[in-house]
């Protein structure tokens, strides 16, 4: 009887069930959009990677596309009948076909262009209208072909424009993805655009045991890039259809904007140090046997050199195409401690040219590297690193003296040898200025100086660094220059508090990938986006932009998320979020100062939490001249003379900051901005945050400020001060209760700062300040 009443409940409840109110994509068409079964990895669809794009609670998407079919076999199969039965009122039907319908000498797909493809595009707009429903009629995506002088050469013919004018008869919306995919291709280039189709080596995927290239089907990456081309069409139309594409969690973007990038895979074999005479006896200088194993696995075409569990002692190691270095756990790779093991290169010193000592990890013009595994490799930095007398303890510095080295005249420097001093005292050791080359003799005089990034990566292509641990840095520990695609991952830094240039990670005009769940502890700053110093920059020319950066943990470090100084040649479409700062001297930190040129802007930046900023939480600041951000005892931060001076190529520019969500639990100051006379900051966007400091708002020479829904918890008397800055604009202001000042506007160059919706006392109306105030003040009493 109980059976009987739930089999009973069970039918009731499915009756009166409301009917499924999402509104549905049903997807047609061929291979390039088709679902793909495991088997076919890499292959990927653009349709596969569709859903990702939009909100999920308000739209389902279907998709019946299939390999090989053409707009005939659709139809003769049953297909179209399948998904124009289902359809119903407000439901929207994709149609993308052309590839096979080109295939004149096969009779079950054939469809002429002007004839039965014409008639097959015309039914299926049709017979969706009919039941209600909405086409929309994509043509087809472009297949990657270069002529012999790199010229692109569309392989569609009269297809695309059949699509078109079905469009233009019918009225239907129409996306030209035919249009769209070649101009993606001929951006990425003869080989770039391999990334977006599949072209890999043999002995990497199950399917494909010699190899694939294949320029119809699409990589995972290209897929996401067609995909975002598809939405991208949908906006671009005067169609409801756009309300369901999913917003993202920054400012004004949605998803399918963000960056994409290509992470690199490689072959299964691996060749192990040991077999190349590798000793992790703690004595052996392994520096031949690795290199011989990346060479041995990149003549065999790619794999893994492995380096086992134990103490493994080397000098440089020269990375190669398709090789992924992997240290595993319990390994260590411990660098050379001498000098002699490190010869003398050209490469780059903060944003200029420069001779240096080559990198412990070196790569130069490479495609698809990796450095990965769960081991720990060691720079020994200690060696390379001048000391300041202030960031140690008595204690710490007379065990400093007593290891040897030697100090500078005035006992506030320790350093590691003669050679590091005279270097360290030399102006511009090194560096290569207008042309001018230090000579070898002068360059060995020194050499001790020239302390190496400990991992340098430039002009390489498709990078990985996963999992490892890098500690104990020369100088920057992770410098990739110039590359394109880099995915850096669950990476761990780890330098001494006091090693000063001892950047965790810095991405210098570098384009797309992501820096995702990383953790760093470091004596300068940690997460850092540079693109060249000064005239160099500029003439280079090569922003770092299109990155995704979160889930990362930032301890000890100048600052936790920094761009600059080196910013000359522009950075640009970064998106921060989810990230955790604690301890380190600021936590979003902007600077640059005259000279460096460059435009810094379109930086989105969510969901931020620190603790413990000795310096400004979020810092805007025109005026860095190299020293820390928290001065050290004696030391004092007073900005020059603050006067404008001509505008030229060498004045920044710092625009279109969007920052929400953030909360900080002490710091010096909440929002520092403080631009040039000449070149105020510009629309900067501050809203949601929650912020515990000494002092509140400080802006200086600012324009377009707005602070929105921001609590300010301060110690200083006074919450917000402005100073010569247009258009700021402080609306929903929570702070203290024990305040004098909520706000003082000063400089007779200030306009149209407005207080909106704060309770500000006896002030009972929004408040705007306009030009030629010297000083105003809004005060509770």
């Amino acid at each position: 009887m109980k059976s009987l009443l739930r089999i009973f409940l069970l039918i009731t409840l499915t009756a009166f069930r409301p009917a499924d109110t999402k509104l549905t994509i049903f997807l047609c068409g061929d291979s390039t959009l088709a679902d793909k079964r495991p088997a076919d990895n890499p292959e990927t669809g653009w349709g596969m990677v569709l859903p990702e794009y939009f909100d999920t609670t308000a739209v389902q998407i279907q998709n019946h596309a299939v390999n090989g079919r053409s707009t005939k076999s659709f139809i003769t199969e049953g297909r179209w009948q399948k998904v124009v039965s289902q359809v119903k009122k407000g439901d929207w039907v994709f149609i993308q076909f052309g590839h096979n319908d080109q295939k004149a000498a096969d009779t079950t797909r054939s469809a002429p262009a002007q004839t039965l493809y014409r008639q097959n595009l015309t039914r299926f707009v049709n017979e969706t209208r009919a039941k209600g429903g909405n086409p929309l009629l994509i043509t087809p995506v472009m297949r990657r072909k270069f002529d012999e002088k790199g010229a692109f050469v569309d392989q569609h013919g009269e297809y695309p424009q059949v699509v078109k004018d079905v469009a233009k008869e019918l009225k239907v919306p129409i996306i030209d993805l035919h249009t769209k995919s070649q101009v993606v291709i001929e951006k990425h280039g003869v080989e770039g655009s391999k990334a977006l189709f599949m072209h890999y080596g043999g002995g990497i995927y199950p399917r494909a045991p010699k190899g694939i290239e294949d320029n119809t089907h699409f990589s995972r990456y290209g897929a996401s890039v067609m995909a975002s081309l598809v939405v991208e069409g949908i906006m671009e139309l005067p169609i409801d259809l756009k309300n369901v594409v999913k917003k993202s969690a920054f400012t004004n973007k949605y998803v399918y904007e963000l960056p994409k990038y290509y992470t690199p895979v490689f072959r299964k074999d691996t060749f192990n140090i040991i077999r190349y005479g590798a000793k992790a006896d703690g004595l052996t200088i392994n520096t031949k046997a690795i290199n011989q194993a990346i060479d041995a696995c990149h003549t065999a075409g790619g794999g893994t050199v492995l380096v086992p569990a134990g103490l493994w002692l080397t000098g440089p190691i020269i990375l190669k195409n398709n090789v992924n270095l992997h240290i595993a756990k319990s390994a260590l790779l411990q660098f050379s401690r001498n000098h002699d093991d490190y010869p003398i290169v050209v490469t780059t010193w903060e944003g200029q040219e420069s001779y240096r000592c080559q990198a412990p990890i070196w790569g130069v013009d490479l495609t698809n590297i990796g450095i990965t595994g769960e081991g720990v490799l060691d720079g020994g930095g200690d060696v390379w690193r001048a000391i300041k007398r202030e960031k140690q303890t008595n204690s710490q510095w007379a065990a400093l003296i007593k290891s040897g080295g030697v100090v500078s005249e005035k006992n506030d420097l320790w350093f590691p040898s003669e050679k590091s001093k005279k270097g360290n005292e030399l102006p511009n050791a090194g560096r290569i200025l207008n042309g001018v080359r230090p000579t070898q003799t002068e360059l060995e005089s020194y050499k001790d100086f020239l302390r190496p990034n400990m991992i340098s990566l430039t002009r390489c292509k498709n990078v990985l660094l996963e999992g490892v641990t890098f500690q104990n840095s020369p100088a920057w520990t992770m410098h990739p220059l110039l590359c394109d695609h880099v995915s850096i991952r669950n990476v761990t830094v780890k330098n001494q508090w006091y090693a000063q240039n001892s950047d965790a990670l810095d991405l210098e005009s570098c384009r797309n990938g992501i820096v995702e769940g990383c953790t760093f502890d470091t004596g300068d700053d940690g997460i850092t986006i540079k693109s060249g110093r000064d005239e160099q920059g500029r003439k280079r020319g090569i922003p770092t932009e299109n990155f995704i950066i979160k889930d990362c943990k930032v301890y000890h470090a100048h600052g936790g998320f920094v761009i600059g100084s080196e910013m000359s040649g522009g950075v640009r479409n970064l998106f921060v979020s989810n990230c955790t700062f604690m301890g380190s001297d600021v936590g979003l930190r902007f600077k640059t100062a005259r000279g460096r040129g460059g435009v810094v802007e379109d930086i989105y930046v969510t969901d931020v939490n620190m603790t413990e900023i000795p310096g400004e939480a979020i810092l805007f600041d025109m005026y860095y001249a190299a020293k820390d951000p928290v001065p050290q005892e004696g030391e004092s931060n007073e900005l020059p003379t603050i006067k404008a001076e001509p505008l030229n190529e060498g004045t920044p520019q710092f625009r279109n900051f969007y920052i929400k969500n953030i909360i900080c639990q002490g710091a010096e100051t909440a929002i520092l901005v403080r631009g040039l006379p000449e070149m105020s900051i510009k629309n900067i966007n501050i809203e949601n945050a929650v912020i515990e400091a000494n002092k509140g708002l400080v802006c200086v020479e600012g324009e377009n400020i707005n602070l929105k829904n921001v609590t300010l918890l301060t110690k200083d008397k006074t919450v917000m001060q402005v100073q010569n800055s247009k258009n700021v604009v402080l609306d929903g202001i929570t702070y203290g209760n024990d305040k004098d000042v909520l706000l003082k506007v000063m400089g007779n160059r200030s306009e149209g700062v407005r207080l909106l919706n704060t309770d500000a006392g006896k002030v009972k109306k929004d408040i705007e300040l306009g030009i030629g105030v010297k000083e105003k003040v809004v005060s509770k009493k």
